[in-house]
């Protein structure tokens, strides 16, 4: 089956399209929507621009679709993007990285549905704990990119998930009920490199933005 990747660059939809390619799909394309509002309910925004530079790692092209970000109706924006790629690639379904979000699996099951697709979800209810624990055992690099919750801040920024950051993720879940992968939103990630990339992503710069516990890089 010929598949497209709703793809953000960060760990959870880089390691769906690695378990889809692993059980044997054929990952045709990537799909990334490019969301404007950087609250947006539906879309991952902190670096989403690396997704293009990611894609060539990967050796995949990607369709990229400018979004205003406007709830709900963002959804017809990504719907449009998987007509493109339903066209341009002949793909059969789509790959999400959904896991505990009921608001995200709910509305793109619909859009698959409607457009006749298949809709694979392999993270869906995969206990968390294991999942940050594969993710290293699988030689996935990944860093933090945004944090958007108390006692988040600034020196978050950068962290990559290792097992120093499995520990006090876990602390902060025990303490706060932050969920230890950012499903709530706590905190947002970009894969630098993995089995997927042929190489891993160059960092040159970066710019960070925010107050409190509210933060952002942008990778240059």
């Amino acid at each position: 089956m010929r598949l497209g990747v709703l793809f953000s660059g960060g760990k959870d939809s880089t390691y769906a399209a690695y378990l889809a390619k692993k059980i044997g799909y054929e990952v045709s394309c990537l799909i990334s929507v490019h969301s404007e509002n950087e609250e947006s309910y539906m879309f991952h925004t902190p670096s989403i621009k690396k997704t293009e530079e990611q894609a060539k790692l990967i050796g995949i092209p990607i369709i990229v679709w400018e979004s205003e970000g406007k709830k709900e109706e963002e959804l017809k924006d990504l719907e449009k993007a998987i007509i493109l790629a339903i066209k341009e690639h002949k793909i059969e379904g789509v790959v999400t990285g959904a896991i505990q979000s009921v608001y995200q699996s709910v509305r793109i099951q619909k859009i698959c549905n409607k457009l006749g697709i298949e809709c694979f979800n392999p993270l869906w209810q995969k206990n968390e704990n294991e999942y940050l624990e594969e993710l290293i055992k699988n030689k996935f690099r990944v860093i933090i990119t945004g944090v958007l919750a108390y006692p988040f801040d600034k020196s978050w920024l950068g962290r990559e998930i290792d097992e120093k950051f499995i520990e006090e993720i876990k602390e902060l879940h025990r303490k706060y009920k932050i969920s230890v992968i950012g499903e709530g939103g706590e905190f947002e990630t970009l894969v630098v490199n993995c089995p997927l990339f042929k190489k891993g992503l160059k960092i040159s710069s970066f710019k960070d933005f925010g107050h409190d516990n509210s933060w952002r890089r942008e990778i240059k």
